[in-house]
């Protein structure tokens, strides 16, 4: 699985990079986290940075999400 987060480097971007890794650290999933940093690249996904994508999914846009809102969403996307 591929988590990307998408963001310039702010710190809203930073924190939800740290709360994802921290996430699939504590779910001890096994998954390529990539940090979007291209402008260009990011608006082809969101339009409110920070983002997150599992695979080509969005799951969060404009928000820094908590490491439990990442738990949760990544049990529902694994089916578990």
């Amino acid at each position: 699985m591929i988590i990307r987060v998408f963001g310039t480097g702010c710190p809203k971007c930073n924190q939800t990079y740290e709360n994802v890794k921290k996430a699939v650290e504590e779910l001890g999933i096994d998954a390529e986290i990539v940090k979007v940093t291209d402008i260009n690249e990011i608006s082809e996904w969101i339009f409110v940075a920070p983002g997150v994508a599992f695979d080509d999914e969005i799951v969060f846009e404009g928000k820094v999400p908590t490491v439990e809102e990442i738990k949760k969403e990544l049990k529902d996307y694994l089916g578990g």
